[in-house]
């Protein structure tokens, strides 16, 4: 089984991520059908600016960089602790593309279970895009249920 760390991100990480994230962010919700390509770009940077009001230094927010056992940085996560009490909600999780299918995604998630259970966590959420179908595998693969299901029919 795949062994991963989850490492404070660094201030220069920190840079290179949000760029892609508030890209990629921006398409997975126009892709979902939830906005429209002219506005995805500025609703995502709302979105993280209110977030992650001051970056990586934002209180009750935690990015890590995922490494593996070689200190080879593999994937990120993001996880917010603000919402209530004893509850973690999962913003992003993302394995590098050509480390994917090798196991790091489960690693994570099991590292982030052990660091919840050291922080007296006992409940971890997420948002997962009906699309990404290997996403919800994972999930469901890892004990997460649904809490709520929003559906649409295009006509």
């Amino acid at each position: 089984m795949a062994t991963v760390r989850l490492v404070p991100m660094s201030p220069e990480r920190y840079v290179t991520w949000r760029v892609y994230t508030v890209a990629s962010y921006a398409e997975e919700n126009v892709r979902s059908g939830r906005w429209t390509e002219d506005e995805a770009l500025s609703k995502s940077e709302a979105d993280f600016n209110a977030l992650l009001p001051n970056g990586p230094d934002t209180a009750g927010h935690e990015l890590w960089s995922v490494v593996d056992t070689a200190g080879e940085e593999i994937g990120v996560l993001w996880v917010a602790t603000d919402r209530r009490p004893g509850y973690a909600f999962i913003y992003d999780i993302e394995m590098n593309p050509d480390r994917r299918g090798g196991g790091f995604g489960t690693a994570t998630l099991l590292a982030l279970d052990d660091w919840c259970r050291s922080n007296a966590i006992t409940t971890i959420g997420l948002h997962v895009f009906g699309h990404n179908q290997g996403a919800w595998r994972l999930y469901k693969r890892m004990g997460y249920v649904e809490t709520s299901v929003q559906m649409e029919k295009q006509l």
